[in-house]
């Protein structure tokens, strides 16, 4: 959520920043918001008026008593009767105008940084670098799925029987390296200096409210019935809704705290060849970052916590690139947001395994997010980024390291947590 000044003060701004995000269905939002603003800030000051008119005449009355002009103190005191009336009438009225104005205000797009390239969908983002050379072996890599089971490593078919489609059982060494690979991104992020966390699961809507946009919310959460509750999609929501109605000491920022949890979505769509896998899938479990800090150190984060994850691929020996997300694909919060893919010697080209993002202070606002400083109280910036969320790690990785004799290759960071086991050896039982 952007701040209403914007709108005041420059709202040709907003709609251009609308336009560029091809939203044009929007635009007349802005003038409605502004209408809107003008009538709540009379209002208000009616009511700010009458207030102190109230406060003054208040004033008055003991003087009067005190001279014995009592009828001329009744006469005041039926005054102060009718502006309180008059008070609680335009105190309503300000309600009513703040909730429509928040309401509005929550559809409106933050203001995307000035490097973001003008797209309208995921087919124009722009690649930035590549990291590692991608490999194409002498020999055919299997798809993903058909690995595994050689390796006696899913059973799809019994989640289906459990749960239904878009759900799995990881079985033995390939649930071992599922494993492996988090437990080595959460120690990884704390080398990095970053505070490990264990987040609720599921959070109350005023804080999916607080946290991204509603057909985020609409397309992606699974809500409890009978109950205010979500289940999470990524652990950054709960873990910046902790900070939710705080008041953070600007010396603890920036704050840096690195996430595990299982996420749930729906994920509905397309559900053909590349879905019958684990490439879409309603549970997976995730290691996310964030942090949270002052507004101008955010893009210094933004490029370090990018950063992180491409390491942390190479380091599992995985190539990657990063893709600067067009203004059309990013989420109505985001001010600037970048994927990290990696190659899939397979497909013989990169599928997303991350995204980092800079929110601002969009979600600060909507949260009630701040800090105090030489200058006042201030909104946080936040940002979020995945270290690794899997199965699409694990894809990268079994893909990666496939040798021909149907076997996958440990990456050595990985093995302390496989007990120094160094291969994955196909299942005699299949």
């Amino acid at each position: 959520m952007i701040d209403i000044k914007l709108i005041r003060e420059n709202k040709e701004l907003v709609k251009e920043n609308i336009k560029k995000k091809f939203q044009d269905e929007k635009l007349s939002l802005v003038d409605e918001i502004e209408k809107l603003d003008i009538e709540y800030r009379e209002i208000k000051k009616q009511g700010d008026d009458l207030r102190a008119l109230k406060n003054s005449k208040s004033s008055e009355i003991g003087a009067l008593m005190r001279e014995g002009k009592r009828e001329a103190a009744d006469k005041i005191k039926e005054e102060i009767a009718g502006y309180s009336k008059k008070i609680d009438e335009l105190g309503k009225k300000e309600e009513e105008f703040e909730l429509e104005i928040r309401r509005k205000m929550m559809n409106i797009p933050n203001i995307i940084d000035s490097s973001v390239p003008v797209g309208r969908d995921d087919s124009e983002n722009v690649e930035i670098e590549k990291f590692g050379e991608p490999i194409i072996p002498d020999y055919e890599i299997p798809y993903h799925a058909d690995i595994i089971e050689n390796l006696g490593g899913m059973d799809k078919e019994a989640a289906g029987r459990t749960s239904g489609q878009g759900f799995y059982y990881l079985i033995g060494d390939v649930a071992r390296l599922h494993e492996a690979m988090l437990a080595y991104a959460r120690d990884f992020m704390i080398e990095k200096g970053f505070t490990y966390a264990i987040p609720p699961f599921m959070i109350h809507s005023n804080v999916v409210e607080g946290v991204m946009s509603f057909p985020e919310m609409e397309a992606m959460m699974y809500k409890i019935e009978g109950e205010d509750l979500y289940l999470i999609g990524t652990s950054e929501h709960s873990m910046i809704g902790r900070f939710k109605d705080q008041i953070v000491k600007e010396s603890e920022l920036p704050i840096t705290m690195t996430s595990y949890s299982p996420c749930f979505r729906k994920e509905g769509g397309s559900h053909g060849l590349e879905e019958r896998g684990l490439y879409r899938v309603h549970q997976f479990e995730k290691q996310e970052m964030i942090v949270l800090c002052k507004p101008k150190e955010s893009m210094d984060w933004y490029n370090k916590m990018w950063q992180f994850s491409v390491e942390f691929f190479r380091n599992l020996d995985v190539p990657v690139r990063t893709l600067e997300c067009c203004s059309g694909d990013l989420a109505d919060l985001k001010v600037k947001s970048c994927d990290v893919e990696a190659w899939s010697p397979r497909q013989q080209k990169y599928f997303e395994v991350g995204s980092c993002s800079t929110l601002g202070d969009a979600q600060a606002r909507r949260l009630g997010i701040r800090t105090k400083g030489e200058n006042g109280t201030y909104y946080v910036h936040t940002l979020n980024n995945t270290v690794v969320a899997t199965p699409r790690g694990l894809i990268a990785v079994i893909e990666n390291n496939y040798q021909k004799d149907g076997s996958i290759k440990i990456p050595k960071v990985l093995q302390p947590y496989m007990g120094g086991k160094g291969k994955i050896e196909i299942s005699k039982k299949g």
